[in-house]
């Protein structure tokens, strides 16, 4: 009987209780072996039910785990690392280490007793394959052979994309050498280990071996009579492959090679060529040839797609039909067959290519997109009609091509004319050219203005794109929704050229109440003004800048609109003062009423300080809310002071004139009539009455003397008004304001035309005494009067002179409109060679413009040219920012300055390095030509030299250039920005001293004192670092080191901070460890130094002492991250240090510190203990309490804790357990060592269930 070992879980937990054999619960008991493994049941025998699920489990097949394992040996002699005195740690183990990096395999080493090395490797198989490759290569010696194949074989070898020949490596852990084709060896060099060469060695022969098998041979036959052997469709080749076995590859009509290559197995091949040779001959004999002239452009549809009408041909006639190259001239196709056969053939080429035919269309280009239609709509019908027809559109070509058969091209060509006809009766386009950078404008956002064109007038508009750089716009469509879109799309334009773009700094903060909630308040202003386009800045820029966008008459009346709603959003009235007999201070003292005021009104109101001498009350707020605080205190300042207020009327067109400029007028009436309070209406309101609050008897006076300015205004302010037309202002006042200067010092009125935003455009305002605006009426009526009678005059003018008048889009000729009343003056056209030049408009304005017409002939021919020489490098400082200094002279002077052209191979100046020493010799590139009049470009001239850059040297020390260059150049070029100079520092390895500074004469004087201040401040930052940089030592035991850099360096930091000094303590490694250094200012250094002998003293006071404290109670002591024990150490500012985990003495506890401080310490250590002590007691009696019984003796041996060393499971009478200890076990003994049942037949299943692998 057989018996297997069985612990169950009810026998253990018997032994473990000791309910066995009586014994005590001290006593454990040991179970007997037959006890703690009790026998199995005998097997089944066959047949019973127990045995039937057995064979369902050997149905099922084994899982593969997807980690294996492979274990292989590496003999002594073959180890590449022999050195075995430190194994595990040498070479081998960091190889193994970078493998498993690389592959992700764990690697196991094991040394056997032959001093082999065996490697254990685990993981997929991928990785496993991959390690032992890298495994064989690194630690085993490699050994190589040759294997000689046929250079044929090689391919095979190597396999597709090299997949083979790396299975090959991967698998036998070798790498093979393959020649390259253009290499005439046939060697292979394998490299490995021996068993790995001679496994890739068998492996390359058999593949060698299978291709000897093989034959491939190539059979040059006439290319005129492959079609024969192809067969039509191919057929007859895949028919013989198929009957043979063998591969037969015939090069296609496109390559001009006759060789036939037939690959497979030799006698395969051998009855491919023979019936190959069979069909050739036959061809060749019984067939002939007839060549015919077809036009090259039919011959495209006698092959076909894909060359299938020639194998229609093929098969229909047997007889095949050779095509010219398409890229050759020859028309002549060459029928081959049977004479029989020729004859159907042909009459077949000629109805192929008789079968399609090409006709064009004749269609304006603009015409193709409508005929193609929406989605090609159009055109679908008709190729959905005609199927066969193929319709082209010749891109930018007035033609449409259409090919296909005869009959349904000619049906497609009558619907597309008709469609032509039908679209030019009803369609029409026009082009128009706007400056490309107002197309974005005309799209508008997301396309919204030239959607809304399109669909407004039902037509298509093309606007070019960025890239074309072309102002070329075109619109096709409805002929009168054409002409519509196209004077739209000018007026848009034209607008835009008299846009203009305003920007206003607005506090952000009042950017959300502008706007108001959900767009509100800007949306009234935008329908207010829709031509403006109102763009506030993104938040997150904190910016200020609201830019206005539309026509200039439009954004100024919009930007006067939105000042006047921010003046609103914040306005400040000043409150004045209340009478001397009631102070401010007693009147607002504890501020409820202002507060109440504010809380009501909505304000804010500032009063002045106890200590100011001012009594002014500031409100701030909306301008409503202000007048209205403004009014409360004003009612209670009355209600508790006698102030008397009086209303005098004076008419509103006065008040301004009383006020004064910035109310100096009314603020000296104020200050006569002892500071009485005068308060205008607000401008615009038409109120007369003008409010006086303050005294009694000075509210008289004040009233007397306003009364009396106001008639003497009266007086002196007499008005009258004119109408004139807006285009004759700037002719009544005059080129330069002399006209209107001559009627003002005549009559002594003053004259105001009106500005550009104010409504009325034609009125004109004359103030002044009465007798003085009666005599500048009736002298601007009569200017206005001669305006008004229209005449028409002409002049001579030299042809040569016109050009001057009508370039630059005329620009000229609009001065003269706008300077003299609009008079229009056309030239004659180009061409026409007349010299008459016809002015109209008002008789004076006529004459004055032909006046002005000759002024500028007679500017033009006595204009002379004058040229400047100036180097070209200095022509872009000339110029200065976008031309700014070159426009300036042409407006100051009236002169056009010509700069000459570029020459690239004038040699570069790097950062001003300019030399004006040597003698200047002009080019053509340094030529600047002025022309104008004589004394105006002599003075131009002038300006221009003043504008050349000088250099001057500055004698700078060479230490301090890094310094004025600073970080990444960053100071160098502030100063070059900020003097508008450029400056030249010399390369380090010059070792110069002089900084050469090239600019304007007075930009480079002011660079220069720049330049040497800052050379004062470097030398005065030098001198400051000397001083600093004074040193002192101080010699001072290491074991006090830590103590004076203290906790995280806070003593000294400290001591850094105080003296400003620099502290450094020895590093581990220098020879001098009781060395401190400190440097700073001498003064400093030395009272840190005192500092610090100050500190080492105190420390040679204290005293350490060991107290032994129960090593238990050390973590209360210490407490949660060092906190009690800290605040211990700072209570009685000494220092505590526990023993290391470990340590010999565990209970030993070091403290340090003042000999009075550290007793103290001690005594508090020690209750602490006391204490502690007192729960540790309680917490182990718990613990003991609490534990299990033991399962050893009560006498049995305790370890450190108190615990009873554990023997393991301990059985009785085992058959290891011999009573003679001399006699070693019977392994081969059944009885003692039992076996698993008897022996079964492999296929058939234990009881136990399959094998698992």
């Amino acid at each position: 009987m057989s018996s297997v070992a069985v612990l169950t879980q009810e026998s253990f937990a018997e032994h473990r209780s000791g309910l066995k054999g009586g014994v005590t619960e001290d006593e454990a008991y040991i179970p007997t072996y037959l006890e703690a493994f009790p026998p199995l049941p005998e097997k089944g025998t066959p047949g019973e039910k127990s045995g039937e699920p057995s064979g369902a489990w050997s149905r099922i097949r084994p899982i593969k785990a997807s980690v294996i394992t492979q274990v292989f040996h590496v003999p002594l002699e073959e180890r590449r690392y022999k050195d075995n005195s430190q194994f595990g740690e040498g070479e081998e183990a960091k190889v193994c280490l970078d493998i498993m990096q690389k592959t992700g395999a764990h690697i196991e080493l094991s040394l056997a007793k032959d001093q082999g090395l065996s490697i254990m490797v685990t993981g997929k198989l991928d990785s496993v394959m991959k390690a032992r490759k890298e495994i064989v290569a690194r630690l085993q010696t490699q050994a190589s052979a040759t294997v000689i194949i046929p250079k044929e074989h090689h391919r095979f070898v190597i396999g597709k994309n090299g997949e083979k020949l790396q299975e090959l490596e991967l698998k036998t852990a070798t790498k093979i050498a393959i020649p390259r084709p253009d290499d005439p060896s046939a060697n292979i060099r394998i490299t490995g280990t021996k068993e790995g060469i001679e496994k890739a060695r068998h492996e390359i022969l058999l593949i060698s071996a299978e291709q000897d098998k093989r034959a491939v041979e190539r059979l040059s036959l006439e290319k005129a009579f492959h079609p024969f052997i192809a067969g039509a469709y191919n057929r007859l080749v895949q028919e013989l492959s198929q009957e043979t076995g063998a591969r037969i590859s015939i090069p296609p009509p496109s390559l001009h090679k006759d060789e036939i290559v037939i690959t497979g197995e030799k006698e395969a091949v051998a009855m491919a060529i023979a019936r190959i040779r069979g069909i050739y001959e036959e061809k060749k004999r019984k067939t002939t040839t007839i060549s015919v002239e077809v036009k090259k452009s039919q011959h495209k549809y006698i092959i076909g797609p894909k060359g299938n009408t020639l194998q229609e041909i093929m098969e229909s006639t047997g007889v095949s039909v050779e095509m010219p190259q398409l890229d050759s001239p020859s028309e002549t196709i060459i029928l081959r067959g049977e004479p029989d056969k020729l004859g159907p053939a042909l009459t077949q080429v000629y109805a192929k290519a008789k079968s399609v035919m090409v006709v064009e269309v004749t269609a304006p280009a603009w015409l193709h997109r409508f005929i193609i239609g929406k989605k090609g709509q159009n055109i679908s019908r008709i190729t959905q009609q005609l199927p066969k027809v193929h319709i082209e559109f010749a891109d930018g070509e007035e033609r449409i091509s259409l090919e296909g058969p005869t009959e349904e091209v000619e049906q497609a060509r009558a619907q597309i004319q008709e469609m032509i006809k039908d679209l030019m009766c009803r369609m029409d386009y026009t082009e128009v050219t706007i400056d490309q950078r107002f197309h974005r404008h005309l799209i508008g956002k997301n396309g919204a203005n030239i959607n809304r064109i399109k669909e407004q007038y039902k037509v298509s508009v093309r606007i070019p794109q960025d890239t074309e750089r072309s102002g070329l716009v075109r619109i096709e469509g409805d002929p009168q929704g054409v002409q519509l879109a196209r004077r739209e799309l000018i007026e848009m334009a034209q607008r835009m050229e008299n846009e203009r773009t305003k920007d206003m700094i607005v506090d952000q903060k009042f950017h959300r109440t502008i706007i108001g909630q959900k767009g509100e308040k800007i949306k009234e202003v935008r329908d207010k003004f829709p031509e403006v386009i109102i763009n506030f800045p993104d938040p997150s820029q904190k910016s200020d800048i609201v830019q206005l966008r539309g026509p200039k008459n439009e954004v100024e009346k919009c930007a006067k609109f939105l000042q006047k709603m921010i003046a609103d959003l914040v306005c400040s009235t000043l409150l004045p003062p209340p009478l001397s007999s009631f102070p401010l201070q007693i009147f607002f003292r504890g501020m409820v009423v202002a507060w109440w005021i504010r809380e009501e009104t909505n304000t804010k109101i500032d009063l002045p300080t106890e200590n100011s001498n001012s009594e002014m009350i500031i409100i701030t707020g909306k301008k409503a809310n202000c007048e209205a605080a403004r009014d409360r205190i004003l009612t209670i300042q009355r209600d508790l002071a006698n102030i008397k207020e009086s209303e005098v009327a004076i008419p509103a067109k006065l008040h301004n004139s009383l006020i004064g400029s910035k109310g100096c007028l009314v603020r000296s009436v104020m200050e006569e009539c002892g500071g009485v309070h005068i308060h205008f209406p607000a401008e615009g309101s038409g109120s007369d009455k003008v409010t006086i609050r303050g005294p009694a008897g000075e509210v008289e006076k004040a009233r007397k003397q306003l009364l009396q300015l106001a008639e003497e205004k009266q007086v002196n302010n007499f008005t009258a008004e004119l109408q004139a037309k807006p285009e004759y202002h700037k002719f009544l006042i005059g080129r330069g304001g002399a006209n209107i200067r001559r009627v003002r010092d005549r009559t002594g009125a003053r004259i105001i035309f009106p500005s550009p935003d104010e409504p009325e455009q034609e009125l004109i305002t004359i103030v002044g005494k009465e007798e003085a605006v009666r005599l500048a009426q009736r002298e601007l009526e009569i200017l206005v009067k001669n305006l008004d009678d229209v005449i028409e005059g002409s002049m001579v003018v030299d042809v040569r002179h016109h050009r001057h008048f009508v370039c630059r889009r005329g620009q000229v000729l609009r001065e003269l409109a706008e300077e003299y009343g609009g008079v229009a003056v056309s030239f004659p056209r180009t061409g026409a060679h007349s010299d008459r030049v016809t002015l109209k408009g008002a008789k004076d304005c006529v004459e004055a413009a032909k006046r002005r017409i000759q002024e500028i002939i007679e500017d033009l021919e006595t204009q002379v040219a004058v040229e400047v020489a100036i180097p070209q490098r200095h022509h872009r400082a000339v110029m200065g920012p976008k031309g700014s200094r070159i426009q300036q002279i042409t407006r100051d002077y009236e002169v056009q300055i010509k700069f000459p052209e570029r020459e690239e191979t004038a040699a570069p100046q790097e950062n001003g390095d300019a030399c004006l020493d040597g003698e200047f010799v002009p080019r053509k590139c340094d030529i600047i030509a002025i022309s104008g009049r004589a004394e105006k470009c002599e003075l131009a001239r002038t300006a221009l030299l003043a504008l050349v850059p000088i250099t001057v040297d500055v004698e700078v020390p060479y230490d301090l250039h890094r310094y004025i260059i600073g970080q990444k150049g960053s100071g160098i070029r502030k100063m070059m920005e900020g003097y508008e100079v450029n400056i030249w520092v010399p390369q380090p390895e010059q070792q110069s001293d002089v900084i050469k500074i090239t600019g304007q004469v007075t930009n480079v004087e002011r660079a220069r004192q720049g330049l040497l201040e800052r050379v004062k401040e470097l030398q005065a930052e030098q001198e400051d670092r000397a001083l600093r940089s004074f040193k002192v030592t101080l010699s001072v035991h290491p074991k006090y080191h830590p103590k004076i850099i203290g906790r995280k360096g806070a003593v000294i930091s400290q001591i850094r901070k105080d003296y400003d000094v620099n502290v450094q303590f020895p590093d581990k490694g220098d020879e001098q460890q009781d060395m401190i250094v400190i440097s700073g200012y001498e003064r400093n250094a030395e009272e840190a130094r005192a500092a610090i002998g100050q500190l080492v003293a105190e420390l040679q006071d204290m005293v350490s002492e060991d107290v032994l404290l129960d090593h238990r109670v050390h973590a209360r002591i210490i407490g949660a991250r060092g906190k009690a024990i800290r605040k211990l150490m700072e209570e009685f500012k000494v220092d505590i240090r526990f023993p290391q985990p470990g340590s010999d003495d565990p209970d030993r506890v070091s403290v340090s510190g003042l000999p009075e401080n550290v007793d103290n310490a001690i005594d508090h250590l020690l209750n602490l203990e006391e204490e502690y002590m007192l729960t540790v007691t309680e917490s182990e009696t718990m613990a003991a309490y609490m534990k299990p019984p033991s399962r050893s003796g009560g006498g049995g041996v305790t370890d450190e804790d108190g615990r009873g060393a554990t023997k393991g499971f301990v059985v009785r009478d085992a058959p290891w357990n011999v009573p003679d200890g001399s006699k070693a076990p019977d392994m081969s003994s059944a009885e003692d060592f039992p076996t698993f049942g008897t022996g079964v037949a492999p296929k058939q299943m234990s009881v136990w269930g399959p094998k698992k692998y």
